[in-house]
This record gives structure tokens, C-alpha cells and sequence, in this order.
């Protein structure tokens, strides 16, 4: 009998007093001194390995899980059909049929859902309210049971899929990864196309005579055994109650006894070591690959052999490989890693991102690696290194942050593929077992002979003539001179290249300081001049010895025009590469420093264990106040900046239609054409003096929040108010209208313009419908959140899963400069009017849909986005970002969810129904379009324009008003208005004396 021959009134479901009892409990999981969550493992008399957890104060319930099969256990005839059936499992089971019930359920109950098939694996998840956990759990252990797989679905979701695969067509990520496979051993699995296409899963084996569908059942039926499965779900439920809640649904999955894949050793022929590959990319990247198949060391996680390889070879330090290629001017930066494929093989790779100066001297850069591998064997593997890594591993697992509950399932249901149950939350962090002969071993496969170089340059397009059949990448393959080989197996010493030294970063002071009992309970201003404003709040709620602290530098000459705003982005690139050596062992040891620039200036945070964050800032503040470069690394870096510019075409249509969204409306921003042309003017000199200037003139407005107290704030703030006295800013301070922030285009009630773009790169084009819906206010913030939470999974539905326009439908909030809309975006083959006419079409069909709606259908909604609203941060730097927010808005609401849910509890279904026939409904009187166009030019030789296509192209042009010339479209519209602080706090910057 297959399983959709199976009616759910046929499957006789145990009584509550007839479960059975699970074969294995364990309450013993270690897990970090901090976290207050109650754990349980459990494997059930099906095999199946559940992870419990219980947290009672929890405001979101999730579960996870994981499958150990993936694309590499896809039948030789069908590549993708893993992928394919992780799609499938979600369009409708035998209990619960409707294809989008399991999302609309979750949609109704303040939670969302996702999947994805990796090379051995494949993972569920999702979040839900909870109160509905019990009923997300139910139709979520339905997947692993009963699914339908439908004739009609099957069909249209092989579109999805397809979609999917042309939306990673243009991505060098996705084409560099399939080039590797493509060489690999045609017989082993590892050569596999994992994704799937339309021609792959429809085409091919249509003409085979190949069933597909029935082709997913016996995939399904064959690998989807419970003993290969592990769950995790974390609720507020007690540990019993959990446990009687998986056993309930969760039993019922066969075990089909499967014995998990085992892979042959050598997935690479011996013919493709000591070799070149060459690739040609999309995008203008440059990048050089040295890679090294080595056995799987999943077994061995508790002494990490390849933990401590990777510590070395990928330090960024004095002494290290980085260092030396820098200094060389071959490189900008370096990554070392490696990646395990349990039961077979693993990848140990080293990857360069190469100067054009770097691109002429492979040889000799794969020569310097060598050169440093070769160090290592002479030093052998060192105890205080090792010793080092475990201190650094303990202390981030005793201060680990509370994960967020879908994070912290989805880790679990991978870790416990691999480790015993006890060890699941902890093994990643105690390879604490000094093995030095495994270290030994690792670094004994790592030599010339065994490794395969590969380059990723536009400058190969003319010297290679293979191509890789699915993506098309150009690729070619050159034979390495044994001579070369020989060179890099017997490399000179090289005095430059030595072991890290000592990480004095390394935090020694765990302290929490006490909290005043009259402690504020939101951020404060604890110093406020005409040059330096400074905000505080002590933390009383994650006790961890953490801080976190922002310093908001500006000065308006950094966005006034093109050229300032390159200026000030090179400013910032040559900061940051001046102190990459100084700031990796911080960052090894989660001190994290970020620098970014803003139209008004620069900012920068200091993030982690709080104990040598001002060691940190004492040391930026020097590069900051007395600034001065390379100018040869300057030459590279604007190299690179220029090249990122241009690649910017490359990106995906939907990030276009997003980018001219905001071109369009923002009321001052530098189109990338403008900057790029702009970038011919950028000197090493011009840089030079902008930062003398910028620095010179600056308003800095920080905020200071964790394991601080006021005193030592005001200490923090004093070291900066010293630099900053030293400037011309105390004569000259920066005016308070200088810092005004930026505003919005206001688009009049009727309102109806199309932008249009034209794409090359994709064979997508991109729709993107913006209905924008006034001031940002208590009320129309919550009103549009309520429009968005109840359209998002009807449009998902209706146009993705049932129309199949294309793999990426997204509707949702824009909160942007002041002003409030909902978008809904689509990026699809189909020509972007026929789309809109789709989406306009599905607007005008569910408003009949919101006005049949049942009142207990609305009040689910309503409370779903009270569920989204309160959930409260998990860690230090979510609380810490959501007050920033509200001081970077200059509004200092920072109850704003609370008030915004007050207002919610009050609207009625009326007041929800009128809202959106006035803002949303195609003839609503408030109603103002800006539709954002992306076309592509690609053509497609097997599909026509549809009559319905053109038809669409003709009545787009009749509906809106084109825009040709944006200063004239600007030009005639006037701004929102900035939002009214919520608190009495005047602007900052110095009061002028009128």
C-alpha cells in the first residue's frame, strides 16, 4: 500500500495510556553555567533522537528537524529530487491536506517556517507562539509520515524549484562549487548535481518515461526512516509535557532501519592533483583556492586536529601567511578551513582573495603557503597554542548568549547527527584533548602533491574552452610542471612567516558590576556638549561580563557629494586594513570592532567581554586622531572599492528594484554610476586630507550599554571627549541643522508612477509594487505591520506556490526616513507588467477575502502580531541595537512595542477592512503606486512573450506615470516631515545663536 493509498480515518492513532515509553532518557546534557533552560534527550522505540527542551519564560516555541540524507543520496537519473521532496513536504499531508494549511497555520499563530537540503542532510524547522505548539508540532510530524505529494503540486512546484535555480544562475558562489563537482569522479557522489532544474526533474524524464512523482514516494518511503532523524523542539511546556507531546506525534514515523550512506575516500581522480583550474566568474572577483582532500575527522571533534591547523594558517597576525602576502601587495585577504563529509572524506581549503599584483605571482603565493606549512611541521604542534584555543572555546561556551529558539533547534538537530546526546550543546566547544600525532597526520596531507590550485579571474575568459553544463561556467585546466612541484615541496625557509604570539586579548576579569537598585530602565544621556552627547544604560537583565558601544562620528562634509562620499568610504577601508593585525587576536578572543560609514560620517562598535574593550578604543582612537596610510595599500584597496562598485550590476534583480526604490525616494542619495565616475578623483592625497578635515570638525554621539557602570561610562566618554577637545570642533562645532536626518518623497493620494530598468546579468526580471502609507506613527506603523502580517503567506501562496511566478515573493513592512508602506516583490521569468497585473489582481481578490474574513480568523492574526511585537532580545546586542535604533531615529520611543500593541488590541476588523480599501485596494482613495520595474534582456530561445504579457506591458503603460528623470520627478514633491522625538530631548549638535 503506498502512502497516499492510506486515509487518515484508516491510521489508528495510540490512546494517550498506550504510548509506549521512549528506549532511552537522559537528563544529564551538559550545557553552559549560565543557561537556565532544562534539557532532555530521548531516542524513541522508532529510533528516532529527540533533544527536549523546556524553557518556561520563553516567548517563542520552535522545533527542528534534521534527515541524514541530502542531494548526494539522489538517484543517478534524477539530480535535485532531495531538494525537490524538501520542497514537497510542505504543500499538504493525509491529516492535513490543504497545501497551504501547515503555513497558514503558522502565519495565524505569530511563526514562520523553512528547509534546506544540504550534500548529507536535509532540515525542517520552525517558530509559532507558544500556545501553538502543540498544533505546529502536529502538522509538522505529518511530513514524516503522511505527505500527499500531489499530481497537481508535483507539477507546479518543479517551477519553484526551477525558479530557484535561475535565481543562483549568476551567482559565482553556486557556479565555482558545481565546476569543483563537475570534476570530481563521475561514479561518486560527490560529482552530483544537487539543485535540480526544470530539465533535470520534467524534461529528461518525461522523455525517459520516468514518473517523477512516484519517483519522490520511493525517495521518501526509501530515506525518510525515523532511525536517521533527529528532532529537537524547545516550548515552555515542562519536560514531561514535552515528551508526551513528541511521543504523541512523533512515534508514528517508520523506521525503515537505513544505514546512513558511507563515501568512497577519494571523490578526485589522481590526474586532477597538480593541476590548475581556472574559472571564469560573473562578477569581477579574484580569488586563488589551494584545497586538499583529507579523511573525515568528524570522530576526532574532541582533539580538533584541524581546529588548531586552521587557528594558524588562517591568523591574520604578525608572522602569519596574510601578513606576509599583504605586505607583499598579492593579497587583501585569507581564509583557512575545513569541512568534513561524514562517513567518507573531508576538504581542507586555504583561499586568497588576490590583488591584480597577486593575480601575476600565484606560484609564489602558493610557494609562501607552503613555505608556512612547512614551518609548522619543523615547529610541531605546540601545547600552549592548543591550550590557548581551549581557554578562548571554554569561555565562550560559559558565556554563551541565550540562543534564539529557532537558532538554537536548527544547531542542535546537525550537532546531533554527529555527537553523543549528552555532548550535543557542548561538543563544539571542548576539543580539549592534546592529540599532537592527529595534528601531525593532518599537516602530513597538506603538501604539494596532494593539493589542487584553483583560480577565479575575468581574465581567463579568452584562455578557456571548457564549460560546465549546468550553470555554463567557463572553465580550463592546465598540467602544473613537475619542476614547480618540486620548488614548493622543497620552499626555503622564510624568516617572515612565525607562530602567533600569545593573545594578549584574552579577557581576565569576569566581573558583573552591581546595579544601582534606582537604576533608569531605558538608555540615558549622562554628558551632553556641543561636540560629544553621550547615552548610558547599565545592563540588569543578561549578567554577562559583555558591553557594547557605539561612537556616532559626523561631520556633514561626508556625504555632500560623490566624491566626499568615496573619500569617506576609502577613509574607512584604509582604517580598517591599518588595524586588521592589532584587531584579529581581539576578535579571536570576541572582542569584535566594526567601523561603517553613514551619509553623515562614520561609526563605529565595540562589542564583547567588556574587560579590554578601552585597551581597544585607546588604540582606534590613535589611528582616528593621527591618520596615515600606505599609499601603496591605498592603490589596492581603491582598486577593490572600484571593482565592488561595478559588480553591483551583478546582484539579483530583487536587490535592484530595492536600491532604485530608495534612489528614488530618499531625498539625498549618490546613484553607484555617480560614485563610480566619481572614483576617478579619489587620491591618495584627497584621502589624506579629507580625514584631516573630517576629524578636525566632528559632533559624536555614543552610546554605552552592558556590563558598564555610569562612572565608568563617563570615563569611556571622557578618553573621547579628550581627542575631540584637541580639534577645531570646540571653536566650530558642528550645528544641529547640519545632522538633520534624511526624509522621505511624499507621494500624493492617486498617485501612480513606474520606474523601469533594464538587466543584463539575470535571466530573471524583478517587480517590485511600493504602496506607501503615510508619517511613521504609533498608528500607522501598527497598521501596516497588521496589513503585512495578514498578506504575507496568501500573496506567498498565491503567487509562488499556486500561480509559480517565480522562487522569491516577498510582501512586507518599508519603514524607511520617516515614512511608513508595504511592498510586495516578485522576481520572475514572466515580464514584470504581467506580474504587477498578477499582484494587482491578487490585492483586488483578497479584499474580498478580508471582508468575508471571521472575526476569530482576524483576532488570530492580531495576536500573531502581538507575538512578533513582544518578543523580548536575546542577548546583550539585540537589546543594545533596539535602543540604538530608537537614538539613531532621534525618536527615543523605547516602548514603542508596547505602545504600538495598546493600539493593535483596539482595532477592529472595520477599522482593518477600511484601512486597507483606502491605502492598499486598487481604487482606494489614498492609494500612491511607485512600481519598480527590473527587465531583463535575456532571452530565453524556447519561451515567447504571452499575449497576456503584452497586453499587461500596455495597460502598465497606461496606469502609471513613467518616471524618466528622476531630479524632475524630486522636483516636484514635497518631503515627510522627521518624526517627533517621543521623549523631550533637543537635536544634537551645537544650538545656533539666533
Amino acid at each position: 500500500m503506498t502512502l497516499t493509498e492510506v486515509s487518515p480515518n484508516q491510521k489508528l492513532q495510540p490512546k494517550k495510556s498506550e504510548l509506549q515509553e521512549p528506549i532511552l532518557r537522559i537528563n544529564n546534557i551538559e550545557k553552559s553555567q549560565q543557561d537556565t533552560r532544562d534539557y532532555r534527550g530521548l531516542q524513541l522505540e522508532n529510533g528516532l533522537k529527540v533533544l527536549l527542551i523546556s524553557d518556561p519564560s520563553t516567548d517563542v516555541s520552535a522545533a527542528a528537524l534534521s534527515v541524514q540524507v541530502g542531494h548526494m543520496s539522489d538517484p543517478e537519473n534524477l539530480p535535485g529530487l532531495a531538494h525537490f521532496c524538501e520542497h514537497m513536504l510542505f504543500l499538504g499531508t493525509e491529516k492535513y491536506p490543504h497545501e497551504n494549511g501547515y503555513t497558514t497555520f503558522l502565519s495565524q499563530s505569530g511563526g514562520s517556517s523553512n528547509a534546506a537540503t544540504y550534500p548529507l542532510m536535509t532540515k525542517y524547522h520552525f517558530h509559532v507562539a507558544p500556545d501553538k505548539l502543540d498544533g505546529a508540532l502536529d502538522r509538522f510530524a505529518q511530513f514524516f509520515i503522511g505527505p500527499l505529494f500531489t499530481p497537481s503540486a508535483t507539477e507546479r512546484e518543479i517551477n519553484a524549484v526551477n525558479s530557484e535555480h535561475e535565481k543562483n544562475l549568476s551567482s559565482d558562489l553556486w557556479r565555482i562549487k558545481q565546476v569543483h563537482r563537475h570534476l570530481a569522479k563521475p561514479d561518486h557522489a560527490y560529482s552530483k548535481f544537487g539543485s535540480g532544474n526544470k530539465a533535470t526533474l520534467f524534461e529528461i524524464p518525461k522523455s525517459k518515461g520516468i514518473d517523477v512523482r512516484e519517483e519522490l514516494l520511493k525517495f521518501h518511503k526509501k530515506w525518510y526512516s525515523a532511525n536517521i532523524m533527529c528532532l529537537s523542539v524547545i516550548g515552555r511546556e515542562s519536560l514531561d509535557q514535552l515528551e508526551a507531546m513528541v511521543m504523541e506525534k512523533f512515534s508514528e514515523i517508520e523506521n525503515k532501519n537505513v544505514k546512513v550512506p558511507e563515501w568512497p575516500r577519494h571523490p578526485y581522480g589522481e590526474e586532477q592533483y597538480g593541476q590548475k583550474l581556472k574559472i571564469v566568474p560573473i562578477k569581477d572577483i579574484r580569488s586563488l583556492t589551494v584545497s586538499f582532500t583529507t579523511d573525515d575527522l568528524t570522530q576526532y571533534y574532541k582533539s580538533a586536529p584541524d581546529n588548531y591547523l586552521t587557528h594558524l594558517i588562517g591568523h591574520e597576525g604578525k608572522g602569519s601567511i596574510l601578513s606576509e602576502l599583504r605586505r607583499l601587495g598579492w593579497c587583501n585577504d585569507l581564509m583557512a578551513g575545513h569541512q568534513n563529509t561524514q562517513n567518507g572524506f573531508g576538504f581542507f581549503e586555504i583561499v586568497v582573495d588576490l590583488t591584480q599584483e597577486g593575480l601575476a605571482h600565484v606560484d609564489d603565493i602558493v610557494n609562501i603557503i607552503f613555505q608556512y606549512l612547512c614551518m609548522l611541521r619543523n615547529e610541531g604542534p605546540k601545547k600552549w597554542i592548543f591550550d590557548e584555543c581551549v581557554k578562548l572555546n571554554e569561555m565562550r561556551f560559559r558565556f554563551k548568549e541565550k540562543e534564539q529558539p529557532e537558532n538554537l533547534v536548527t544547531h542542535a538537530v546537525s550537532s546531533m547527527q554527529i555527537f553523543p546526546l549528552e555532548e550535543v550543546l557542548i561538543a563544539p566547544y571542548m576539543s580539549n584533548e592534546w592529540r599532537p600525532e592527529l595534528i601531525c597526520n593532518l599537516l602530513n596531507e597538506l603538501v604539494p602533491a596532494k593539493s589542487r590550485i584553483s583560480l577565479v579571474s575575468q581574465s581567463f575568459e579568452e584562455s578557456t574552452e571548457q564549460t560546465e553544463p549546468y550553470y555554463k561556467t567557463k572553465y580550463g585546466l592546465e598540467r602544473i610542471p613537475n619542476s614547480t612541484i618540486q620548488a614548493w615541496e622543497c620552499c626555503q625557509v622564510n624568516e617572515n612567516l612565525k607562530l602567533s604570539l600569545p593573545n594578549s586579548f584574552i579577557p581576565n576579569n569576569f566581573d558583573i558590576a552591581e546595579v544601582p537598585s534606582d537604576a533608569p530602565k531605558h538608555p540615558t544621556i549622562i554628558m551632553d556638549t556641543p561636540i560629544l552627547r553621550v547615552w548610558h544604560k547599565q545592563d540588569n537583565q543578561f549578567n554577562k561580563p559583555k558591553a557594547c558601544m557605539v561612537f556616532d562620528m559626523s561631520n556633514p562634509i561626508a556625504y555632500l557629494d560623490p566624491l566626499n562620499c568615496n573619500l569617506n568610504h576609502m577613509m574607512v577601508m584604509l582604517l580598517k586594513d591599518q588595524l586588521n593585525e592589532y584587531l584579529y587576536d581581539a576578535e579571536l578572543a570576541s572582542l569584535k570592532l566594526n567601523v561603517t560609514t553613514k551619509p553623515g560620517g562614520i561609526d563605529f562598535t565595540i562589542r564583547g567581554f567588556n574587560d579590554k574593550q578601552v585597551v581597544l578604543l585607546e588604540k582606534l582612537l590613535d589611528h582616528l586622531f593621527e591618520f596615515s596610510v600606505d599609499e601603496k595599500r591605498f592603490d589596492i584597496l581603491k582598486e577593490e572599492h572600484i571593482r565592488s562598485l561595478k559588480n553591483f550590476k551583478a546582484e539579483q534583480p530583487y536587490q535592484h528594484s530595492i536600491y532604485y526604490l530608495a534612489l528614488l525616494l530618499t531625498e539625498n542619495a549618490w546613484a553607484n554610476v555617480e560614485l563610480l565616475d566619481a572614483m576617478e578623483l579619489v587620491s591618495y592625497e584627497r584621502v589624506l586630507n579629507f580625514a584631516n578635515e573630517f576629524f578636525q570638525r566632528l559632533h559624536t554621539e555614543c552610546f554605552i550599554f552592558g556590563n558598564v557602570t555610569k562612572q565608568q561610562a563617563t570615563d569611556i566618554a571622557g578618553r573621547v571627549n579628550k581627542r575631540l577637545e584637541q580639534t577645531n570642533a570646540t571653536k566650530l562645532p558642528i550645528l544641529a541643522r547640519q545632522m538633520l536626518k534624511k526624509r522621505e518623497y511624499k507621494l500624493l493620494p492617486g498617485d501612480s508612477y513606474l520606474f523601469e530598468k533594464e538587466n543584463s546579468h539575470h535571466k530573471s526580471s524583478c517587480t517590485q509594487v511600493y504602496m506607501q502609507c503615510g508619517a511613521q506613527t504609533d498608528h500607522t506603523n501598527i497598521m501596516v505591520n497588521l496589513v503585512s502580517q495578514v498578506l504575507s503567506e496568501p500573496c506567498y501562496d498565491c503567487l509562488r506556490t499556486k500561480e509559480q511566478l517565480g522562487y522569491i515573493v516577498f510582501s512586507g513592512v518599508r519603514k524607511v526616513n520617516g515614512a511608513n508602506g508595504i511592498r510586495i516583490i516578485v522576481q520572475s521569468a514572466k515580464h514584470p507588467a504581467f506580474v504587477e497585473d498578477r499582484i494587482e489582481n491578487f490585492l483586488q481578490t483578497y479584499l474580498q477575502v478580508i471582508e468575508d474574513m471571521p472575526q476569530d480568523e482576524f483576532a488570530r492574526h492580531k495576536e500573531a502580531l502581538i507575538v512578533k511585537k513582544l518578543e523580548k532580545p536575546k542577548t546583550i546586542f539585540q537589546q543594545f541595537s533596539q535602543f540604538y535604533g530608537e537614538i539613531t531615529m532621534q525618536t527615543y520611543h523605547f516602548e514603542r512595542e508596547e505602545a504600538e500593541v495598546a493600539i493593535l488590541r483596539k482595532i477592529t476588523k472595520a477599522d482593518f477592512v477600511d484601512y486597507f480599501k483606502k491605502f492598499i485596494a486598487k481604487d482606494g482613495p489614498e492609494r500612491r503606486v511607485l512600481s519598480v520595474h527590473i527587465v531583463s534582456t535575456q532571452k530565453d530561445e524556447n519561451e515567447t512573450t504571452t499575449v497576456e504579457e503584452v497586453e499587461s506591458a500596455a495597460a502598465s503603460a497606461q496606469r502609471h506615470t513613467t518616471i524618466n528623470d528622476i531630479v524632475a520627478f524630486k522636483s516636484c514633491k514635497e518631503l515627510y516631515p522627521i518624526g517627533m522625538p517621543f521623549l523631550d530631548i533637543k537635536a544634537k549638535g551645537a544650538r545656533s545663536k539666533l
